[in-house]
């Protein structure tokens, strides 16, 4: 800097080689990872193919109803969890036939790029397949396709998991996505509510503080009751885990104007409710095939609550679907 303090014309040309070059690496990452926008007349979302996840979800005024990924208290928005919720115990777990996995929270196809299978203005579909890379973490030549279809007002999620290994192979799989809380300015965090289609009775197991499940150690939540007023003391111990639920349909919504968001999860056996223990401004309704590992469980995958099977060759799609209100 002190040389172009002397050359003001080759400072003027050092600072747009600069930016040039900063240009440059901004075109490529958008050409790494791909963004597109599906859309009709009431609703918009948009995907990045970086872990084929959700980046926006808007309602024909414009309104967006997806976290933006604030990293002041998340920088998530809706990542996809594969090939397990949660946590394994100390990040590893058996697996097969004395083979072992390790992974960080919820998997690892949130952090790899997936491939576009196809796409029209209402609907795509990624792809993310083994390679020699994924099988240091979980030993297994799977396929993960995501699926995103519009409805009449949002989108339909579907997971569609491959066995293309000549074993069986052991899964889960689940949603995170996190919706803003409050949805417009002139609104609090605590003008919204979690309302479940029907009374329940749940008693939440505690988080420890790796991400297990304390099965010993219980609070109840609802007693014959649908709806919980959301106040960010509910996060403090991080997510509530209801694995009981005769609910499958769960709305994040205004209690006294009623817009917000609806999610229904008729495939998938537990929901996460989660929101940062910072105070963060979002709610994330996240319908799970499965858990972290539980105090009262072993560290052999196959044992986990909720793990699904596949045989060679076979397939099976989970879907939930995401509606504003």
């Amino acid at each position: 800097m002190f040389f172009l303090m002397f050359f003001p014309i080759k400072r003027k040309f050092f600072y747009g080689l600069i930016h040039g070059i900063i240009g440059i690496i901004l075109n490529l990452g958008g050409f790494l990872m791909s963004n597109t926008t599906l859309h009709n007349e009431n609703v918009s979302v948009t995907l990045k193919s970086l872990g084929a996840e959700l980046t926006s979800i808007k309602d024909a005024s414009g309104t967006e109803y997806l976290w933006q990924g604030n990293p002041e208290f998340w920088n998530g928005q809706a990542p996809v969890l594969f090939p397990i919720v949660g946590c394994l115990r100390n990040g590893t777990a058996t697996i097969g036939d004395n083979k072992t996995c390790s992974f960080g929270r919820h998997g690892l196809a949130r952090r790899l790029e997936f491939d576009l299978v196809s796409s029209s203005d209402t609907s795509i579909t990624y792809s993310l397949k083994a390679n020699d890379k994924t099988k240091e973490q979980y030993p297994y030549d799977f396929e993960l396709q995501m699926t995103y279809e519009l409805t009449e007002h949002g989108v339909k999620v579907s997971h569609t998991v491959i066995n293309h290994d000549s074993v069986v192979m052991p899964y889960c799989v689940g949603g995170h996505p996190a919706f803003n809380c409050p949805v417009f300015e002139n609104e609090s965090f605590e003008d919204y509510i979690v309302e479940f289609e029907q009374p329940e009775n749940a008693a939440c197991a505690q988080l420890t503080e790796d991400g297990l499940i304390n099965n010993a150690d219980r609070v109840s939540v609802l007693e014959n009751e649908a709806i919980i007023p959301v106040r960010h003391s509910l996060f403090y111990k991080d997510a509530l885990v209801f694995d009981a639920l005769k609910s499958r349909k769960v709305a994040l919504k205004h209690k006294k104007t009623g817009h917000g968001i609806l999610v229904s999860f008729p495939d998938f056996d537990y929901l996460g409710v989660w929101s940062s223990a910072n105070d963060g401004p979002f709610v994330a309704l996240e319908p799970w095939s499965g858990t972290s590992t539980c105090s009262d469980e072993d560290d052999v995958f196959e044992h986990k609550r909720g793990v699904r099977f596949l045989q060679s060759g076979e397939s099976e799609t989970l879907s939930f679907s995401i509606e504003i209100l």
